[in-house]
C-alpha cells in the first residue's frame, strides 16, 4: 500500500537525516572492524528498515517500488555495508515468499522478517552455478514427507547471521534444467547445516559472505516454496526485477555521495595558486559524473512507476542495472581521479566506496546477464510484432 505523500517524505527525510548523521560517522569504523555496531542493527530494525517491501499486514512497511527506490537511493549516500544488512529481507530473501509462497509460510516467516528478528539469505550461487541459475547441482530428494537436500552454496550474502535460507535445489533431472530446479525455506538451525569460513573480499567490509554446506539437510515438504516442485527457477526470476532496481536505486545514490565529495575536495585542494575545481579538465569529470548519474536516477524512477503500474518491466529493470551500476563505476573512478594521489589512501572515503561499488556489476545478475536479458527481449518482442 502506498504511503501518502508527507508520510512518505516524512520517512525519506528520517533516513537521509540518519544515514548523514548516524551512518555516515561510522564508516571507517565499520570497514576496520568488519562489522557493524550491534546497537545500529537494532536502530535500523526500529526505523522500520527490514520490513521496507513486506506487505503490511505482515508487520512490514509495505512501500510500493517507487517509495522504495526513495529510501533506498537515500541509503547509497552512505557504505553498502548498511544497506545490505537489511537487503536481503527487503529483496531475495523475502520476496519469493511474498510472490509465491504458501499462506503458512507468509505467516510464519514474513513478520520476523519484517521486525528484524530473522534474517533471510538466498542461496543460490554454487561453485559451478552462478550466471547459469539452471545449473544448480543440489538436490533436494523427497523421502516420504520430507526433502534430503544436499549440495554447497557459495558466495551466500548475511549468511552467518541467517536464521533461514532460501535455497534452490535440483528436484528433477539435470536435463531439465530449470524445470527441475524448486526453492525451499530451510532453517538455519537444522542438522546438517555447516557454514564455510567467511569470505575475505575486495571491498564491503562489514557485509559477510560464506558457503552454506548442506548435508544431508532433511526439512518437512512444508518448506517447498509455494507447495509446488519445479517452480525454484522461476520464483527467482519473479524476484529479480524488484532486486534490479532496488540495487540501481542504490547505485544512485552512491554516485551523489562520489559527485558531493569530488565537488568539495576540488573546491578546496589547490594547485598551480588556484582550487583545482577551476580547471576545466576537472570540471569536465564533475559534469560526465552528474549527467550520467542524473540519467541513472530518472531511469530507475520511471522504471519503478511502470513496475507500481504493473506493466512489464522485465528488460527495462535490466536496463537500470546495466547503466546504473557501470555508472557508479565510472563515476567512482572518476572521483578517485579528482582526489589525485588522496584518491588512493584510505583516509579518503572515495577509495573505499571505488572498491565497495565494484560489486554491484557482479550481484542480481552480472552486466553481461543483463545485455542478454535485453538482447533477448528486443528480438523477442520483434519476432511478435
Amino acid at each position: 500500500m502506498a504511503l501518502d505523500k508527507d508520510t512518505l517524505n516524512q520517512f525519506v527525510d528520517s533516513v537521509r537525516r540518519y544515514v548523514r548523521e548516524r551512518l555516515v560517522p561510522l564508516e571507517m569504523q565499520v570497514a576496520e572492524e568488519d562489522r557493524i555496531p550491534e546497537e545500529v542493527i537494532d536502530e535500523m530494525k526500529d526505523m522500520g528498515l527490514f520490513g521496507l517491501s513486506i506487505p503490511e499486514e505482515f508487520g512490514g512497511l509495505g512501500l510500493t517500488m517507487s517509495e522504495e527506490v526513495a529510501v533506498v537511493q537515500e541509503m547509497g549516500y552512505t557504505s553498502p555495508v548498511f544497506r545490505s544488512m537489511f537487503g536481503t529481507n527487503v529483496g531475495i530473501g523475502s520476496q519469493g515468499i511474498i510472490i509465491d509462497g504458501t499462506p503458512e509460510q507468509k505467516a510464519h516467516y514474513l513478520p520476523k522478517m519484517a521486525r528484524g528478528e530473522l534474517i533471510g539469505s538466498f542461496a543460490l550461487t554454487e561453485p559451478d552455478a552462478g550466471s547459469d541459475a539452471g545449473s544448480v547441482s543440489t538436490m533436494a530428494r523427497r523421502d516420504g514427507d520430507e526433502y534430503v537436500i544436499n549440495g554447497t552454496k557459495r558466495y551466500i550474502t548475511n549468511a552467518p547471521r541467517a536464521g533461514v535460507f532460501t535455497v534452490m535445489a535440483r528436484t528433477g533431472t539435470k536435463e531439465e534444467g530449470g524445470r527441475g530446479v524448486s526453492a525451499f525455506l530451510v532453517d538455519a538451525d537444522l542438522p546438517g547445516i555447516t557454514l564455510g569460513k567467511p569470505d575475505k573480499k575486495m571491498g564491503q567490509k562489514g557485509s559477510h559472505t560464506c558457503d552454506v554446506i548442506f548435508d544431508n539437510v532433511r526439512v518437512p515438504a512444508t518448506a517447498l516454496i509455494g507447495g509446488k516442485e519445479g517452480q525454484g527457477f522461476k520464483t527467482a526470476m519473479k524476484v529479480l526485477d524488484r532486486g534490479r532496481l532496488h540495487i540501481s536505486a542504490l547505485s544512485v545514490g552512491t554516485a551523489k555521495r562520489l559527485i558531493e565529495e569530488s565537488v568539495n575536495y576540488s573546491s578546496q585542494r589547490k594547485q598551480f595558486g588556484t582550487e583545482i575545481a577551476n580547471f576545466q579538465l576537472v570540471q569536465a569529470m564533475l559534469a560526465d559524473s552528474q549527467m550520467e548519474y542524473y540519467a541513472g536516477k530518472c531511469m530507475v524512477e520511471e522504471a519503478a512507476r511502470s513496475y507500481d503500474a504493473g506493466e512489464p518491466v522485465s528488460m527495462n529493470a535490466s536496463c537500470c542495472k546495466l547503466f546504473c551500476t557501470e555508472m557508479v563505476g565510472r563515476v567512482a573512478d572518476r572521483a578517485v581521479q579528482v582526489h589525485g594521489g588522496a584518491g588512493y589512501i584510505g583516509e579518503y572515503c572515495v577509495e573505499r566506496f571505488y572498491r565497495d561499488v565494484r560489486l554491484f556489476r557482479l550481484y542480481e545478475g552480472t552486466s553481461q546477464i543483463q545485455q542478454l536479458v535485453i538482447a533477448r527481449h528486443l528480438i523477442r518482442n520483434a519476432q511478435n510484432a
